[in-house]
């Protein structure tokens, strides 16, 4: 690994604790203004201080993020279908030239392993992996999980493991029992997402959990910002990840966070 893609991902994931907490803000690239990101600049601004990186598309970028912001982008580089379609037939919808025109730290994109399309994601990975490497960009793999696929410790193994095995830098995934098996299998750093909306605490413990089972961290969107007190929620989030904090203590972060905003109102 060369020194420029070894300085970007150190941008991301902090070298001296090894965990990294990623804001996950590109949900609108299938789903539209997605709860809670109608206006992605509105929702982002007060959270930036507390990510270590934004994982967005370049449209919400360009659009919403003040180029002054100094915090890392992981800058989603596939698409081409919507919630009303199959998923999986995804393809890669910007060039690398694009991500070095817009200073990313890294690029990422989803690979359906099991699903209909499961060839031309892991080609495109293939390819991403080439360009970026040319130019010293990490790519982050993300295993997408259809709605037929379970979440278990061996399908997500399996789907890390490839990703891993075909030059991902990093991989996303997700939580679940016997989360330790798809440490010990994966050569390459992994993050959590968070998936669909939880309950605060229970958020809280899938992050603690996952980073006492070896996991680099978290990149998490609809659990910070879709919560009742996203800015609490980060600095939980963040509490767990960074500090070591237990899951008693990050709830307190949150529910004093929560507390006063609504002492304010």
């Amino acid at each position: 690994m060369d020194w420029g893609l070894q300085n970007r991902l150190s941008r991301i994931i902090n070298p001296k604790t090894n965990r990294t907490v990623m804001l996950a803000v590109d949900h609108g690239y299938f789903q539209g203004p997605t709860t809670g990101l109608q206006q992605p600049g509105k929702t982002i601004k007060p959270l930036i201080p507390y990510a270590d990186s934004l994982m967005l598309t370049r449209g919400v970028l360009r659009a919403c993020i003040d180029p002054g912001t100094e915090i890392p982008i992981v800058l989603r580089v596939s698409g081409g279908t919507s919630i009303l379609k199959e998923l999986s037939n995804e393809g890669l919808t910007t060039c690398v030239e694009e991500a070095i025109r817009l200073n990313v730290a890294a690029i990422t994109l989803s690979i359906f392993v099991g699903g209909e399309y499961e060839r031309q994601t892991l080609l495109a990975l293939g390819q991403l992996v080439d360009e970026g490497n040319k130019y010293g960009i990490p790519v982050l793999a993300v295993t997408a999980v259809g709605r037929e696929m379970a979440r278990d410790a061996r399908y997500l193994g399996l789907a890390c493991r490839i990703a891993a095995e075909i030059g991902a830098h990093f991989v996303k995934t997700y939580y679940c029992e016997d989360f330790e098996k798809i440490v010990e299998g994966c050569p390459v750093p992994l993050v959590i997402a968070g998936g669909k909306k939880l309950p605060e605490r229970e958020a809280l413990e899938m992050a603690y959990n996952a980073v006492s089972r070896g996991a680099s961290g978290v990149d998490m969107g609809r659990n910070i910002f879709q919560s009742d007190h996203p800015v609490g929620m980060i600095k939980a989030v963040r509490a767990i990840v960074q500090k070591n904090a237990s899951v008693e203590e990050a709830y307190k972060i949150y529910d004093d966070a929560k507390d006063k905003k609504t002492a304010t109102v």
